[in-house]
């Protein structure tokens, strides 16, 4: 008897990046994301908030009803449920991602999609089992931890991705960025790829 070995279905990632100007370094390390989680065989849907106009607003609808009339958003929603790794990059500002991210969070990881409410509690619903988040800061995390802590932390791992369900959540921060040499970069570039690559063999660890 011939045995015939089922074929593993395609690993999808979902790549969000927020800056606002094209070059970036934020650019260049989603750049160095993507092309390291494609390598690695995954399917991978990149969306740049500030190119494509995200409008950040919630509407009333979208609360009463849990489906929005923008297409984007919905598009957004569509490709986040069908993720099994999602990657965020983005700069500390203020302690908090750029609110046009923050937005994307409000419309996108919605009650109902991404997580919805039990007599237990909270119950994740995402398929996605990694998420990798990226940040970039002009003050060295020691200052900043000294006045603040860092927020960031908390409010993607616990406040996000662990809330709707994502166990393996992942961060890298790369600090200052303002006095950073051409060599920094290029080995923080070669940082992000090392890590998004773990990331993707994690996915691959859950299936």
């Amino acid at each position: 008897m011939t045995l015939r070995r089922a074929k593993m279905r395609t690993m999808n990632a979902l790549l969000i990046l927020a800056h606002p100007k094209p070059g970036s370094f934020n650019h260049a390390i989603a750049d160095a994301v993507e092309t390291a989680l494609a390598g690695a065989g995954l399917a991978v849907v990149r969306h740049d908030l500030y190119a494509e106009r995200f409008d950040p607003i919630m509407t009333q609808q979208e609360i009463d009803e849990g489906v929005s009339q923008n297409p984007l958003v919905e598009q957004h929603c569509k490709q986040l449920v069908e993720a099994d790794l999602v990657a965020v990059v983005h700069p500390n500002w203020w302690g908090q991602p750029p609110a046009i991210l923050k937005g994307w969070v409000d419309r996108v990881v919605r009650q109902g999609l991404a997580y919805r409410f039990t007599e237990k509690g909270p119950e994740g619903l995402l398929r996605a089992r990694v998420a990798l988040v990226v940040n970039t800061a002009n003050t060295p995390i020691e200052i900043e931890r000294q006045m603040f802590g860092d927020p960031l932390a908390n409010l993607w791992d616990a406040c996000t991705f662990r809330f709707v369900g994502v166990p393996d959540v992942r961060r890298r921060l790369y600090e200052p960025i303002i006095v950073s040499t051409p060599e920094q970069r290029e080995g923080w570039l070669q940082d992000a790829a090392a890590a998004a690559r773990a990331a993707a063999e994690a996915v691959g660890n859950h299936r």
